[in-house]
């Protein structure tokens, strides 16, 4: 998927403890005579990022990347716990070191509740018996990301190609392609108008064929534009993959990574796709002065749409990570739950919301406002229409599938495979909208049992309930309690972040 914190005025001792920041048990107990203090380790595999630098948020906060690509959000106080353990220490000597760092006494009675119901939970830290595995680990799976996914390019093949493009992030020379690109357009549009190459193939499935080649090229050139501003900005890309993104197959670039740099490599990044598509019709443009052929231009055209589609930040496309990384905030769909109830009328507004940053805020709820009733409408839209839609889909299929028969028996190949082409892009949406239905449908029944199981809690008899009288057990160590995640894990989790 930095934060820079509030500076506080010099006081004299330990500086008060405010609400929302944490809070340690001042009183630490003396572990038993004799007895060994564990020795908590990370886990196999986790990056800890640092802090996260250009966040919209009033605290500071810090990253952590899982060995299965899972980023999660901790407070300065598990950080330091976290970045303390180094296998060797135990909980007495991490205790002292975070003490001297947070400046407030952390008991290894504190340390060891930290990591047992904080760290752990997250699946940040190795089991007590030794098994690096994550076990019971949170995990992001929002609606509107990514599945199916597969591998199409592997990180060392991608780190490679990324390194060799890296140049053309370079201020100069990103100049001088914005202008070549002004150029071109200023010309494409003033001599042939907004979609006149691209109606001149329509009816030739031969050029179709070639313009949908050149989009698919330019497609995979765009995911090379993210993973080599990524290497540019000093970070390290993952791999380039395809999936499916609600109905429609897409490609990604795993750039989690750029998630430990700062704010400007961040939406270099974001920028990096769009800005490979202007190099690649350049290219186009070269193509058609060397060959006069209006293919070329015509997919031109085409890789203007695409643009625009992906500056669009309704949905987990580049304008949605450009827009949360201007925001300082990386998860903008996190948000709109505890935006809209903080509009309610005699709610308060929740920590998620209260923990951003005034331009921050006003940035994510004009988003929301925005958004929510734009995909709202779609979604209506579309149940409204559904049997309409299916039926035109499905008899549309049915007239592709005996036209491109046809074709192939007529010996008429381009226009065979042109229908090829449209049957895939008519099977596509009827898969993706089957499989979107049936994640929907699971999340609405998980939502269902866990409102029931809520009730039957809240309607548990008031003598079940065990009253604090002064036999009670002690408490346990205070620890903060406030940190990013609402649910009280302790952090929040954001999915690796595919562009």
């Amino acid at each position: 998927m930095r934060w820079t914190a509030q500076r506080r005025p010099a006081r004299r001792g330990p500086p008060p403890i405010e609400k929302g920041e944490d809070h340690v048990d001042t009183d630490p107990q003396a572990p038993a005579a004799g007895r060994p203090l564990p020795v908590p380790r990370l886990d196999a595999g986790l990056r800890l990022y640092g802090e996260y630098q250009g966040g919209g948020f009033t605290e500071p906060r810090y990253l952590a990347r899982r060995g299965d690509g899972q980023v999660v959000q901790l407070s300065r106080l598990l950080h330091l716990v976290a970045s303390s353990m180094d296998g060797v220490r135990d909980t007495a000597a991490i205790a002292r070191r975070v003490s001297a760092r947070f400046g407030r006494e952390v008991s290894a009675d504190n340390i060891r509740h930290l990591v047992e119901h904080k760290l752990r939970p997250m699946g940040l830290t190795a089991a007590e018996d030794g098994d690096d595995r994550i076990r019971e680990a949170p995990r992001l799976d929002p609606l509107l990301a990514l599945a199916a996914r597969r591998t199409l390019l592997t990180e060392p093949r991608v780190a490679r190609i990324a390194r060799a493009l890296a140049w053309l992030h370079r201020p100069p020379v990103v100049a001088a392609v914005l202008l070549a690109a002004l150029a071109l357009d200023v010309w494409l549009f003033g001599s042939y108008g907004a979609m006149g190459p691209v109606l001149r193939v329509l009816d030739r499935p031969l050029l179709l064929l070639a313009v949908l080649g050149l989009t698919l090229g330019s497609l995979l050139f765009h995911e090379f534009g993210h993973a080599s501003a990524c290497v540019y900005g000093g970070a390290e890309p993952g791999r380039i993959g395809f999936g499916l993104y609600l109905l429609w197959p897409s490609l990604y670039t795993d750039v989690t990574d750029v998630y430990r740099i700062g704010r400007v490599g961040r939406l270099r990044t974001d920028l990096g796709g769009v800005y490979f598509n202007v190099v690649f019709m350049l290219g186009l443009g070269g193509a058609y002065a060397l060959t006069g052929r209006q293919v070329f231009l015509a997919a031109i055209l085409v890789a203007h749409l695409e643009i625009l589609e992906q500056l669009m930040p309704a949905v987990r496309l580049d304008g949605y990570y450009i827009l949360g990384d201007l925001a300082g905030v990386p998860d903008l769909f996190g948000k709109i739950k505890p935006i809209l109830l903080g509009m309610l009328p005699g709610r308060p507004v929740g920590p998620e919301v209260a923990d951003l940053k005034r331009s921050a805020r006003i940035v994510v709820t004009g988003w929301v406002l925005t958004m929510v009733p734009l995909l709202l409408g779609e979604l209506g839209y579309v149940l409204w229409n559904l049997p309409r839609i299916l039926h035109t889909a499905l008899r549309s299929l049915a007239e592709q599938v005996a036209g491109t028969g046809a074709a192939f028996a007529a010996a008429r190949i381009p226009d065979g495979v042109v229908g090829v082409v449209g049957i895939l892009m008519l099977l596509c949406p009827l898969a993706g909208g089957a499989y979107l239905a049936a994640r929907i449908g699971r999340l609405l029944i998980a939502s269902a049992v866990r409102a029931m199981r809520g009730t039957g809690r809240r309607r548990a008899p008031r003598a079940a309930v065990r009253p604090k009288t002064a036999s009670a057990a002690p408490p346990v160590p205070s620890i903060p309690s406030d940190l990013a995640d609402p649910s009280g894990a302790g952090g929040t989790a954001h999915p690796w972040r595919p562009l």
